[in-house]
């Protein structure tokens, strides 16, 4: 993501102005195997406009077939991929989000090393995530894009990661992060060229809707959940050459283009949201896309005793939210502490190799994390 210096207060509408260039200039490419999702198990079924979701499956040789048999198509698996352990929990303690545990996943992802979009340590994740959300009982799918590599300039292909809960409810709450971390520590004023582990932006969105997760299969009520996994988030190696946002603005046009039978009533994006010191503003392009979205995931911090919620205006924050808010017209939330490590040093931990494992809360995370379930119980109860 990245902060404009820009006050709520001021009066200025457009987005873009405030923040840098337009959001339209994000540039991915498109191809006939843009839009490739694939889904482990029985299909889904969705053949709704550019929403497609087919079948997956896997020969003995270890790759991954999509339908047809085109080996054009075939995505290789490492043969050493790291196994998420299985934290299973007795129903009657799905009702409290576990920080702990949420921490144990965030210890996880960072024993991984740097993930950034299409590296040996993103593919590893990615297995993470999947056999992860798999065990609980989330439904896996991937969708496939393609964009230019601020390395070579050569098409790479990046992959969101969709898990879906209680896929039968055709109204849907979005709940999203990014997965991939900057390539290198652009901000780190001794090496800007150092590789970083990027705990907090980065894994900790992953590491809170792992633990979320858990509580998905109980949700009660009229909508049925997805969390999506941005990829190429922070692609980037030279700015302003190379584009943020691959991943969500990928999401948001498909979406836009073809309205599946389901639609998203919402979405909320959970970035750094581990910060020891965790305090989180009123973010400024939520208050101008989402205002009542905001304010009442506030008001639950409120109620539930979370002061971390600041009740106070903060400056914009260009994040994977433009996307979904301008393009797909989802009204959507950005939950993001951007003073890292806190407000009076600012935000020097960020894209520097200060961004550690030392430097997050279990405290944090579970904080967040309590919010976004309280407030996910609200809507259930309150919508019928």
């Amino acid at each position: 993501m990245r902060g404009s210096q820009v006050s709520v207060a001021s009066n200025l509408r457009v987005t873009q102005m405030r923040v840098g260039e337009p959001i339209d200039l994000i540039k991915v490419v498109s191809s006939p195997i843009c839009f490739l999702v694939l889904f482990l198990g029985s299909d889904l079924g969705f053949s709704d406009g550019a929403f497609v979701f087919g079948a997956q499956r896997q020969d003995s040789s270890g790759l991954k077939e999509t339908p047809g048999g085109n080996s054009n198509q075939l995505i290789p698996q490492e043969s050493k991929q790291l196994k998420p352990p299985i934290r299973l929990i007795s129903k009657d303690q799905r009702t409290s989000f576990d920080g702990n545990r949420s921490f144990d996943y965030l210890k996880d992802i960072c024993k991984i090393g740097p993930r950034p979009s299409a590296s040996k340590g993103m593919g590893k994740q990615k297995k993470y995530i999947q056999t992860h959300f798999e065990s609980i009982g989330g439904q896996f799918l991937q969708q496939e894009f393609i964009a230019k590599s601020p390395y070579s300039g050569k098409n790479v292909k990046l992959h969101n990661l969709l898990i879906r809960w209680h896929p039968e409810r055709t109204r849907r709450i979005l709940i999203c992060c990014h997965h991939d971390t900057r390539p290198f520590a652009d901000a780190d004023k001794r090496n800007p060229r150092a590789k970083f582990i990027g705990a907090n932006d980065g894994g900790s969105g992953v590491a809170l809707l792992c633990e979320l997760g858990h509580h998905m299969e109980s949700l009660d009520g009229v909508f049925g959940i997805d969390f999506v996994f941005f990829d190429g988030e922070e692609f980037v190696i030279q700015r302003p050459r190379d584009q943020m946002f691959l991943g969500s603005t990928f999401f948001a046009e498909q979406y836009s283009r073809g309205i599946p039978k389901w639609r998203y009533e919402c979405a909320v994006l959970v970035d750094m949201v581990a910060d020891k010191d965790l305090q989180i503003p009123l973010e400024g392009n939520s208050l101008h896309f989402a205002r009542g979205l905001t304010e009442e995931i506030w008001d639950v911090a409120r109620e539930i005793g979370v002061k971390e919620f600041v009740p106070e205006e903060f400056k914009f924050i260009r994040d994977d939210h433009l996307p979904l808010n301008e393009i797909a017209k989802i009204p959507t939330c950005d939950i993001i502490d951007f003073n890292f490590p806190n407000p009076t040093a600012g935000n020097i931990y960020w894209h520097t190799r200060e961004d550690k494992i030392e430097n997050c809360s279990a405290e944090s995370l579970g904080k967040v994390g309590a919010v976004v379930l309280a407030w996910l119980h609200r809507k259930q109860r309150t919508e019928k």
